[in-house]
């Protein structure tokens, strides 16, 4: 059985995206060798971490739809987490809502336009 290893965040502003994700999400990043790209560790243990890379086309179309391959983070707090990713320059383009018996999803775009997903578990939500 196949699994994900590995994801990678393209940005035209690498720092920006860096203050985004470790003001939101407390990640690290870890410059690599020579090329602008940078190791992004997640957390402990299975974590899944990942890559960010200096974006070599235009951006993504902020009004297009859920339409990618969206990594998905698990959080304790929807809203406040919501209410970081504003903070920190992101938009909520997917409004939060209810996944029966498993929780609560919003997708987001951080300030770099790439497109994510926020779920708080919750096996009562309908």
């Amino acid at each position: 059985m196949a699994r994900p290893v590995h994801f990678e965040i393209h940005a035209t502003d690498p720092e920006r995206a860096i203050t985004f994700y470790t003001t939101v999400f407390d990640w690290m990043f870890e410059r690599s060798g020579t090329e602008p790209y940078w190791l992004i560790t997640t957390g402990e243990g299975s974590a899944l971490d990942g890559g960010l890379a200096l974006r070599e086309g235009p951006m993504p179309d902020h009004e297009a739809s859920v339409n990618a391959f969206p990594l998905t983070m698990e959080v304790a707090n929807l809203d406040l987490v919501t209410r970081e990713v504003e903070q920190a320059g992101g938009v909520v383009v997917v409004e939060k809502r209810a996944i029966t018996d498993v929780g609560w999803i919003t997708y987001c775009r951080d300030p770099e336009g790439n497109l994510f997903g926020m779920l708080q578990p919750d096996p009562t939500a309908e």
